[in-house]
């Protein structure tokens, strides 16, 4: 291990976007054995910190490798292009175009049928973007448009969020309605029985009542 290695490099890993999750997990606990503070004990303190260093940092190097957001935006970086997602918003007409639909099409369900399907057609679009972004850095070494893809596909999950988080309030509500329902049933039946024994007492002991 060298400190001047890049995430790809000290995972032994090709620098590509496409990579194998479990191939890096693999890595990772291969990483993680080596610098394991206890194999330094008998070097000192100083030893040991240093193993610690590297165990965090072959932690960040894992997470960054792990999520496709972050190792493509590692990867432009790399190749000198900055995502720059706060400053730069641009995209495409025809991209704002979609996401005014998906806002549109959000506001209006009121089922988790329709939410399920809008939640299928954002999953698809964020497939779509996942394989754009491997054609442009792995084959076209296009940064500037794996750049520009990362962006998009950083709206697109935070998007995905929002409908995960409405589906859930859906089914939430539904819950609620439900037990209303149930509620609403079991005091019709306790009525009904309390009617109904109410009229027998009355035929039975009509002086009582």
């Amino acid at each position: 291990m060298n400190v001047h290695d890049d995430d790809f490099a000290l995972f032994g890993l090709a620098r590509q976007f496409v990579q194998d999750p479990a191939q890096i997990d693999d890595r990772w606990k291969a990483l993680q054995r080596q610098v394991h503070p206890d194999k330094f004990a008998a070097q000192g303190a100083a030893a040991q910190r240093q193993a610690m260093q590297w165990s965090v940092r072959i932690n960040e190097a894992r997470q960054r490798l792990k999520d496709p957001v972050r190792r493509a935006t590692y990867l432009c970086e790399l190749h000198g292009q900055l995502i720059g997602a706060e400053s730069d918003t641009a995209m495409p007409a025809d991209f704002l175009m979609q996401q005014m639909e998906w806002r549109e099409a959000l506001d209006e369900a009121d089922d988790v049928t329709s939410l399920q399907a809008l939640a299928d057609e954002v999953q698809q679009a964020q497939q779509e973007t996942l394989h754009a972004l491997g054609r442009s850095i792995d084959q076209q070494q296009d940064y500037v448009a794996a750049a520009q893809q990362v962006r998009r596909l950083m709206f697109v999950q935070r998007f995905a969020q929002d409908v995960k988080t409405r589906q859930l309030q859906c089914r939430s509500g539904g819950g609620f309605l439900e037990a209303g329902r149930y509620l609403a049933r079991l005091f019709s039946y306790y009525l009904s029985v309390h009617t109904r024994t109410l009229a027998h007492l009355r035929r039975a002991h009509p002086c009582l009542l």
